[in-house]
């Protein structure tokens, strides 16, 4: 396609209808006066872009209510935008579950679903348990699978931009993985794929506690804990997709391994999973001294690799999710450790999401490329009047 400018037809046009569509999308029903005032656009020029909307299947006319069919003359058209004019998924790809989440194209989620997976599950497995729960979501949501407009993934590991998994070593036979395009295999539309942290990140503030927030890190705190980050709004992926892996920081000169912090003898402790650490802290709840001090231990890792990543990008707002956010006592230390060690230490907060946090962050990263396509235009052109 040639250069357009801004005397371009095609794109005033494309402008045009990106304004209603919008304004559309915010109300629940609108008629052209309101239209008209909304967009500041003239009344032919709303008719027109409605039409064509309304042509594309994105929008519709709603039936006059009992009362306006009853009165004299012609009731006011009213229009709004069809949220089922297409379909989004959001899906998590863990070491224990796969979920997927379900929404229209107005990001409201119609359905959920998950499975258990093993640990040790190798990559084909894995990924029939995800086209498996997929499979199952949309016969129980009434989707069809050709209506999905884009697919979201949040996964452990280093994402390269084409979604390969460049280093995954919380799942077996991830790392080098072509994810993005194994999964396109089973989809007629874009797939995503983004590390499990920075979709949590996007989630908090689309629905979470970070709602009020441009400038957050979201810490999914684990055996290995990683970060995602936003800074002004906007995900911060670092040169290599590698920023907010904090769970290499032990690396730096710490000797200490997660089995050693979390042993309550003399012997590393193994096998090193979820299971058995929440023994630990169980035991340390009813006053087991060993358990208490590697419960200790484990939670001054946790605050000292936050703090590092605080000083790093001086976030407005810190939010601690993950399976080890439910330690008792958590919040506590991480705000003192920070206001030790940063000029000026950020509000520390729980997820408000628990364990939909990944799954709801792909589903926003589905939703945000689909809003690209339907409300970004070339140019820098203003609406037509």
């Amino acid at each position: 396609m040639g250069r357009l400018t801004g005397g371009d037809p095609s794109l005033l046009r494309r402008i045009n209808s990106a304004v209603v569509l919008h304004a559309l999308r915010g109300a629940d029903l609108l008629t052209l006066t309101d239209l008209t005032r909304i967009t500041g656009l003239s009344r032919p020029t709303v008719e027109g872009v409605t039409e064509g909307l309304i042509e594309s299947g994105l929008v519709v006319e709603a039936a006059p209510e009992g009362g306006e069919a009853r009165r004299q003359g012609r009731p006011a058209r009213r229009f709004r935008f069809r949220a089922e004019a297409g379909h989004l998924l959001g899906i998590e790809i863990g070491p224990h579950r796969v979920a997927a989440l379900i929404s229209g194209l107005d990001g409201r989620i119609i359905g959920a679903g998950s499975r258990e997976v093993r640990e040790d599950a190798p990559a084909d497995e894995r990924l029939d348990r995800v086209r498996s729960v997929v499979a199952d979501l949309l016969r129980r949501s009434g989707v069809a699978r050709d209506s999905l407009r884009a697919v979201g993934v949040g996964t452990p590991g280093i994402v390269e931009a084409d979604g390969r998994v460049r280093l995954g070593t919380a799942l077996p036979g991830w790392t080098g993985l072509p994810l993005g395009e194994r999964l396109r295999r089973s989809f007629r539309c874009p797939v995503l794929v983004e590390n499990d942290a920075n979709a949590a990140a996007v989630a908090e503030q689309w629905k979470g506690a970070a709602s009020d927030s441009d400038d957050i890190v979201f810490v999914l705190a684990g055996l290995s804990p990683g970060a995602g980050s936003l800074i002004g709004g906007r995900l911060h992926r670092g040169y290599g997709g590698a920023a907010g892996e904090i769970g290499a920081l032990h690396l730096l000169g710490r000797e200490a391994t997660p089995e050693a912090l979390l042993s309550t003898t003399d012997e590393p402790l193994h096998p090193l999973d979820e299971q058995a650490v929440a023994k630990v802290f169980a035991l340390a709840r009813q006053g087991d001294a060993r358990a208490g001090a590697a419960m200790d231990r484990f939670i001054q890792r946790l605050v000292h690799d936050v703090a590092a990543l605080v000083l790093a990008l001086d976030p407005e707002l810190v939010v601690v999710g993950g399976w080890a956010a439910g330690l008792d006592g958590v919040l506590q230390p991480l705000r003192d450790e920070l206001a030790r060690f940063c000029l000026r230490p950020p509000r520390v907060a729980l997820s408000l999401l628990g364990e939909a946090v990944v799954a709801t962050g792909a589903l926003r990263l589905a939703l945000d490329h689909v809003e690209e396509q339907l409300f970004a235009v070339e140019g820098t052109v203003t609406a037509r009047r």
